[in-house]
C-alpha cells in the first residue's frame, strides 16, 4: 500500500485504515482542496499525534493513501462480476454493474480530484493510476481467456490488446459522463466491446 514505511501491527493497520475511510467519506463529502486534516481529525476522532504516526509525511501522504483506497473501490464496486467474466450473463452482469457504478458516483469523481491535487505527473499520483488501470486490464482479460477456454471467444483473438481496447472505451465513456453528465457513451463502449466479443 502506498504511503505506508513500516510494518503496522493488526491493530494499527486497523487504525490506519479508518483514518483513510474517514478522509475519504470527508472529501467525498465536502471536496479534495477544502478538506482540512482538523476535518478527517474531527470526523475519525483521531488525535494530532496518531494522524502523524501513520501519515508522518503529512496532507500529501494521506491524500495518496486515500487515492489509492479510492482506485480500490473502482475495482471493489464491480466485484464479484469483475472476477468471474466466464459466461454472457456474466459479461452483461459486470457490464450493468459498471454503468451503475458510475450512475451512482455522478459527475463529481474523487479519485480523478485526488490525482489532480496531488499532481498527475508527480510519481504517487502515477503509480495508483498504473496499478489501477494494470489490475483492471488484467481482469479483463482473465475473462476473455476463460470464454476463448471455453470455446465462446476465439482462439486467435490477442487478448491482451482486446483487453486494453475495451478499458480504453470504458474511461473514454466515464470522462464523457464526467463532462456531460450522460451514460450513454459508456453504455455503448461496453455493450459494443462485449458485441465485439461474442462475434470475434
Amino acid at each position: 500500500m502506498f504511503g505506508v514505511t513500516t510494518t503496522l501491527t493488526s491493530k494499527g493497520a486497523a487504525t490506519r485504515q479508518r483514518i483513510v475511510e474517514g478522509a475519504a467519506a470527508e472529501i467525498r463529502a465536502n471536496g479534495v482542496a477544502t478538506t482540512t486534516l482538523d476535518d478527517v481529525r474531527a470526523r475519525t476522532s483521531t488525535s494530532k499525534s496518531q494522524l502523524f504516526h501513520y501519515f508522518p509525511e503529512g496532507k500529501d501522504q494521506l491524500l495518496l493513501a486515500v487515492a489509492h483506497y479510492e482506485a480500490q473501490r473502482v475495482l471493489t464496486d464491480q466485484q464479484p462480476y469483475l472476477s468471474e467474466l466466464t459466461s454472457w450473463r456474466a459479461w452483461r452482469s459486470w457490464r450493468d454493474a459498471v454503468v451503475e457504478r458510475y450512475r451512482r458516483q455522478g459527475q463529481e469523481c474523487p479519485l480523478s480530484a485526488l490525482v489532480s491535487q496531488l499532481g498527475r505527473n508527480s510519481a504517487g499520483a502515477q503509480a495508483v493510476t498504473t496499478e489501477l488501470i494494470g489490475q483492471w486490464q488484467a481482469e479483463i482479460a482473465a475473462g476473455i481467456r476463460a470464454m476463448q477456454r471455453q470455446g465462446k471467444v476465439g482462439a486467435r483473438l490477442d487478448v491482451d490488446r482486446t483487453a486494453a481496447a475495451m478499458l480504453a472505451g470504458i474511461q473514454g465513456g466515464v470522462l464523457i459522463m464526467l463532462a456531460t453528465g450522460r451514460l450513454d457513451h459508456l453504455e455503448a463502449a461496453l455493450d459494443l466491446a462485449i458485441e465485439g466479443l461474442r462475434s470475434a
